[in-house]
């Protein structure tokens, strides 16, 4: 690879997610970052920007549309937690779930695949203690 092949396109701006009902997935999502909405188009909204966890990182954006989701996500989130337990009642008093046979044990990870409200899969990831 050459220099130029090392030069950025653009920088990642946002992590943008089709849905059916954005209101409801910003708000999820918002909770489970501990983000506010940094705005939106639309009314009803047909986008909705959540703010980004730090100055420098992609911000999570939703933006309708009128499909629902068929099958398993190509690209998901993955959260590191400390109480894998925990996070998981979290996520479920905000409307997300369980995936039925989602625990993964591997490399001193635990893998939990939870869904959001319109399906969506993402992780909960713990690191063992011996991991650590």
């Amino acid at each position: 690879m050459g220099e130029a092949s090392l030069q950025p396109i653009g920088d990642l701006l946002s992590i943008q997610t089709d849905c059916r009902d954005p209101d409801r997935l910003a708000a999820f999502w918002g909770a489970v970052l501990g983000v506010g909405e940094d705005f939106r188009l639309g009314d009803p909204p047909h986008y909705i920007d959540l703010l980004p966890r730090a100055p420098g990182r992609p911000a999570l954006c939703f933006q309708r549309v009128p499909e629902p989701k068929v099958v398993k996500n190509r690209l998901h989130f993955d959260l590191i937690v400390d109480d894998l337990d925990g996070a998981t009642e979290r996520v479920e008093s905000l409307g997300g779930k369980r995936v039925p046979n989602g625990d993964h044990h591997d490399y001193s990870y635990t893998w939990r695949i939870m869904a959001d409200p319109e399906e969506n899969e993402f992780c909960l990831i713990q690191k063992s203690e011996a991991g650590r």
